[in-house]
């Protein structure tokens, strides 16, 4: 067996945990498009205009992505059992007082404190990676990515019969309401039946708090760099919402957003010197070292897998309506298979990197991603409809089985920080979504798949010259100076 000690269907050990861990997960998506499939009754009840419903969807994202940065250092600081469950009780909290909005104002400020609970998913890349040894660790992260993130999609799909079924012109604030309640009660469940790491293991923190530790001069400079996609992708949502688009923010608001991000930045940059300036002046024991690019690399394969993901769920629905004439229900429910690949795809990405090698297996994901949206680009009303489903689905098994390849890798680079490497990469996650949603908005579809594609072979590049093969074990130093080797490969 591959697999001897992972019993998946056991309700115990750490079977048990990855059951709990990923029901977390799946709360926190299902709270944060909980409004998505309600919007029509929403903007019926409240008179929204369409700029404010788009609004709405741009608001709900964006705290998202500096959100998986400081949530990845609040885990690996105070560990997942503890931020788990008070992110799911916020999140409950704000859910509520969102289902009792009656103004757009409230509505918006309330859509954009929710955007926190997207940095959920980071959190459980942690605790899963402590509980499973580096062999079975990519499907289990497969298995917790994969099931967890069907919460959007089971709240697309519930949500307005639920809505229907309390009745009347406030079902909907019922049916939001009690996504609240339901996370609610599990931070309670969570908080009391998880453990952050299996009995007698320690849980490495990292040494200083505030950035990420990096090891050479090198990684240090690649580490300021790859922070400046973060911040550019907040300032294109900040355009979004600005006066040449939207509408929705003055020019003033919108400049001085620009400002703040810049000094952000910059702040940041200097937290990340005061942090890792001492490798400017002394080299990093050999032991303690771990190279930034792996970090980088995976960030970039994460931008084209799940960004991409994102961003064609967003438009493949009005995609199949225009090109082959079909109802906006029959279009949606074909373009809901893209998604839905999650429950499958992600796991046997998983799956696939344990048993063929990381490197090996996200090349050829990545490979075959770029194909499969190469082929979605010569989709047009010449195509017979079923087969354009087929070259659709194929090519979502190759994005969602990337991204649990990519995080069959995360868990590996250093046990210690964890927790930040998987939120910076799924901050580009939402980076990739934002840039490949914004090139939409200026071109045809056909050019939008062709742009993904070249993405794709770019972080396919990456993958092939800087990204190494996890091997042998990995060192963390316990507080009385103990060395710990960690087995990575």
């Amino acid at each position: 067996m591959v697999y001897p000690n992972l019993k998946l269907f056991s309700f115990t050990g750490k079977s048990r945990i990855l059951h709990l861990t990923w029901i977390a997960f799946f709360i926190t998506f299902f709270v944060w498009f909980n409004h998505a499939p309600l919007l029509a009754s929403m903007r019926d009840a409240l008179g929204l205009s369409d700029p404010q419903v788009k609004a709405l969807l741009i608001l709900n994202v964006a705290l998202a992505i500096p959100a998986r940065i400081i949530v990845g250092m609040l885990v690996d600081a105070f560990g997942p059992r503890r931020i788990y469950s008070m992110l799911l009780a916020l999140s409950g909290g704000l859910c509520l007082a969102f289902a009792t909005a009656t103004t757009f104002g409230q509505l918006a400020l309330l859509r954009l404190l929710l955007g926190f609970v997207g940095a959920g998913f980071v959190i459980g890349i942690r605790m899963i990676g402590e509980w499973f040894p580096a062999r079975e660790v990519g499907l289990a992260e497969g298995i917790y990515g994969g099931w967890g993130n069907f919460g959007s999609a089971a709240a697309a799909l519930t949500l307005p019969t639920l809505a229907l079924a309390f009745g009347g012109d406030d079902g909907w604030r019922y049916a939001i309401g009690l996504t609240g309640v339901i996370a609610l009660l599990y931070s309670v469940v969570y908080l009391f039946t998880v453990s952050d790491t299996p009995k007698g293991s320690t849980y490495f923190k990292p040494k200083r708090a505030g950035a990420m530790e990096v090891t050479s001069r090198g990684d240090l400079l690649l580490y300021l760099v790859m922070n400046l996609p973060i911040y550019g992708a907040l300032a294109v949502l900040a355009w979004k919402l600005g006066p040449t688009n939207l509408g929705m923010l003055d020019a003033w608001v919108t400049d001085a957003i620009y400002l703040s991000l810049t000094a952000l930045y910059l702040f940041q940059s200097v937290r990340i010197y005061q942090i890792n300036g001492h490798v400017l002046r002394k080299p990093v024991p050999e032991i303690e070292r771990y190279p930034f690019r792996q970090v980088a690399v995976l960030d970039l394969a994460y931008l084209v897998t799940f960004g991409s993901e994102l961003a064609v769920v967003s438009m493949l629905p009005l995609f199949f309506h225009d090109t082959f004439r079909l109802s906006q229900v029959e279009a949606g429910m074909l373009a809901s298979g893209f998604a839905f690949m999650n429950l499958v795809a992600r796991p046997l990405g998983g799956w696939v990197s344990d048993r063929l090698g990381r490197r090996r297996s996200l090349t050829v994901l990545l490979a075959g991603l770029a194909v499969g949206y190469a082929v979605m680009s010569r989709i047009d009303a010449t195509w017979p409809l079923a087969l354009a489903v087929i070259a659709t689905m194929a090519c979502s098994a190759f994005v969602q089985a990337g991204e649990g390849a990519v995080f069959a890798i995360v868990p590996l680079v250093k046990r210690r920080l964890t927790g930040q490497v998987a939120g910076m990469a799924g901050a580009y996650g939402n980076v990739g979504a934002v840039g490949f949603l914004t090139v939409l908005s200026f071109v045809t579809p056909r050019l939008f798949f062709l742009t993904i594609t070249g993405a794709s072979v770019v972080a396919l590049a990456a993958v092939l010259l800087f990204l190494e093969e996890p091997k042998g074990h990995t060192a963390e130093v316990l507080p009385d100076g103990t060395i710990q080797m960690i087995e990575v490969g």
